[in-house]
């Protein structure tokens, strides 16, 4: 047991467990020698047997007897009698290894492989495994080796959800059989089987049957887990839905060749510099899909050919799979002159090329169309003007004026989410669950996981009802803060998820955003240079969320935070302007999503925590590719340039390399000397401005 410290063995345990090791390093010794020369006679196989009925967890003897099974049914095979035989031996050595252990795997797969041969009767298998539940009915080897005897018996499927009630029943805590449950009730669906065709009714009979569990006993965590999932089935869209784009559909997009917005009366939502002759067009799905190409996006526009697009997916993993999908719109080869107006469509679904990562295709036939407005542009690219170092502190921003919410300039706000209701099936019957759901949870809301359970019912009816204002919101933000009191072990948890409701919460309607949108202005400049910036800083937040609504953003200050990752930020291509002052960053680890923003200028990470952590704990929290992809891009460089130990930072090297910055401040950091700014000089070129210092 965790925390119970051992007694140590008397004297006759300590010589019972040394002649037992030296037994069982004799026979081992003996199996090792018999497999190496391929002695199969029936004494070797007796020795096998002998040392995994002691200790099924030799693998090598399970791959022995299995050569040895084989040898031996070659030379029987004529005779039936001795075939079953043989057989039924290994079934027996199986039995008696599993007395030793019933949780061992090369048990478990030694008596699959058995019976897979086709001679042994499956019908005792079932009582075998009766026995084993009886022991232990949370042996989930047991339940995975059921599900495999039940194929093999054409078992229906409703039979064996019949047979995980019963133990439920008896036993609210077998968590295995609720898990079971959920693999069962899930193909049952899918296949549209009689009596599971309705999913407002199963999940109905699903529910009652949880209840009964969760409020007889509210502390077990086994029913809970099985109705997190029901909820899940009720609020989840199956197959993937394209949620939000960059530009928004019916929005009219402004492309500056300049700097100056003075002239231009459209929203300022809506206008995008353009400095490289291209702007991005950006699909944003509710889940990772692959197959987004020009095969499966159409966009028509005389500015551009379809066939030449380039689609490319943002994910930090480097894979072909994601949430977030960019091309680049391109105006090169065009005479563009001022305020022409130029409509771009945008066509795909369904197809079968587009494909979410769990199998299901693309079925929601999707149409965006927008219009881009260009200022004079001559052929080839834009002079980028040069800005002045940015300062981030509170004076240099103003709020936006008052009438921009009364205008038509915020309209393409409302535009941003393609998540529309009326084009996704009926929500009414979820609805009605969630709603009744709610209702009966809150008489367990003096319990953790029923206030738990209740938040995540909120959430979940806010996602259903409307996609703008969030009616549960203040409510939702009331449980959180009162479950990181009661448990405090997963405080962390309660904490990110509370960010994400904040997030939701500030990006839901016009007047909130709104409400974060100011003007940058300094002493020496207008605002007319600089996009809107969104100011979400000093909000407690310890995750990125909302990304979707999102897109739009190129100037953000997420400043005085409680960062430690920055993942999800990758979504917002367009985003130039960036602060991430004053959060909880440990390690360039965290920053990876900055890879995938090529249009980044100006990045603030000043006073993080970056290099004060010996051991980036990070990734052993969660994946990164850091340390299997840095390898093959650092060799290209040398490792020592100028005295300089490149090596130290192989992490912000594989982060930074290949951006764009002109600016950034990263004083305030353990990692920052003089050696480390030499480092960023040498491989960010376009390095005007560092730590406040013009270079």
């Amino acid at each position: 047991m965790h925390g119970v410290s051992r007694k140590p063995p008397t004297p006759e345990e300590a010589a019972k467990t040394a002649a037992k090791a030296e037994k069982l390093s004799i026979l081992q010794s003996q199996v090792l020698h018999n497999h190496h020369h391929n002695i199969y006679s029936k004494e070797a196989v007796e020795v096998s047997a002998k040392l995994l009925e002691a200790n099924p967890e030799f693998y090598t003897g399970w791959n022995y007897r299995k050569l040895a099974v084989q040898h031996n049914l070659t030379q029987s095979s004529s005779d039936p009698d001795a075939v079953n035989s043989i057989l039924d031996d290994e079934l027996r050595v199986v039995e008696r290894a599993l007395k030793q252990n019933f949780k061992s795997y090369g048990a478990w797969h030694h008596r699959k492989w058995v019976i897979s041969k086709g001679h042994s009767s499956v019908d005792k298998e079932l009582n075998l495994l009766d026995k084993l539940f009886a022991v232990d009915s949370r042996n989930f080897h047991a339940w995975t080796y059921r599900r495999f005897v039940a194929e093999l018996m054409n078992r229906s499927e409703n039979d064996e959800l019949e047979f995980t009630e019963r133990l439920i029943k008896k036993n609210f805590s077998n968590y295995s059989a609720w898990h079971n449950r959920s693999f069962l009730l899930s193909n049952l669906v899918k296949k549209n089987v009689k009596g599971f065709s309705n999913k407002e009714e199963v999940l109905t009979r699903e529910l009652e049957l949880v209840h009964d569990a969760v409020f007889t006993e509210p502390k077990d965590q086994s029913g809970w887990f099985y109705h997190l999932w029901l909820l899940k089935q009720t609020v989840n869209i199956e197959g993937p839905v394209l949620v939000s784009s960059w530009p928004g559909p019916g929005s009219d997009v402004i492309l500056l060749g300049d700097s100056c917005l003075e002239n231009h009366t459209a929203s300022p939502f809506n206008v995008f510099q353009l400095n490289s002759g291209t702007f991005p067009l950006i699909l944003y799905f509710n889940q990772a899909v692959e197959g987004v190409n020009s095969l499966s996006v159409t966009v028509a526009s005389k500015l551009i050919s379809n066939e030449n697009l380039i689609w490319k997916p943002i994910s930090i993993n480097n894979t072909q799979v994601a949430q977030v999908w960019v091309t680049q719109l391109s105006f090169l080869d065009m005479d563009l002159h001022a305020l022409e107006a130029f409509p771009v469509e945008v066509t795909f679904g369904p197809c079968q090329g587009i494909i979410s990562s769990t199998g299901i295709p693309y079925s929601h036939p999707s149409h965006l169309a927008f219009t881009v407005h260009v200022q004079s542009v001559k052929t080839g690219l834009v002079e980028e003007a040069v800005l002045e170092r940015i300062s981030w502190i509170d004076s240099n921003f103003h709020l936006c004026e008052p009438h921009l919410l009364e205008s038509d300039l915020v309209a393409s706000l409302d535009l941003l989410s393609v998540k529309k209701k009326h084009e996704l099936p009926a929500l009414t019957w979820q609805e009605k669950i969630i709603e009744e759901e709610i209702n009966l949870f809150r008489e367990l809301s003096d319990c953790k996981i029923g206030k738990l359970t209740l938040a995540r019912l909120l959430t979940s009816r806010d996602e259903l009802v409307s996609t703008e204002e969030l009616i549960n919101s203040e409510e939702i933000l009331r449980l959180y803060p009162q479950l990181m009191k009661l448990d405090p072990t997963h405080s962390q948890y309660y904490k990110d998820v509370n960010s994400l409701v904040l997030m939701r919460q500030a990006t839901s309607t016009r007047e909130s955003v709104l409400s974060h949108c100011f003007h940058y202005r300094n002493s020496t400049s207008s605002s007319t240079g600089y996009p809107i910036c969104l100011r979400l800083n000093n909000l407690s937040l310890s995750r990125i969320g909302s990304v979707e609504r999102l897109l739009w953003v190129q100037m953000l200050d997420l400043s005085r935070n409680e960062l430690q990752s920055i993942e999800g930020l990758e979504g917002m291509q367009l985003l130039s302007y960036l602060s991430l002052s004053r959060n909880k960053l440990s390690s360039f680890t965290a920053l990876e999503p900055l890879r995938e923003m090529k249009s980044l200028k100006v990045l603030d990470i000043s006073y993080n925590e970056i290099g004060a952590h010996s051991i980036d704990t990070t990734r052993y929290i969660c994946s990164s590719p850091l340390s299997h992809s840095v390898g093959s891009e650092w060799e290209q460089d040398k490792t020592m340039v100028d005295g300089i130990n490149m090596a130290k930072y192989w992490e912000a090297f594989f982060v930074l390399k290949g951006l764009n910055l002109t600016t950034l401040d990263a004083v305030g950091n353990a990692i920052v000397d003089e050696k480390f700014a030499s480092f960023l000089i040498k491989i960010l070129p376009k390095l005007k401005w560092l730590d406040g210092v013009e270079l």
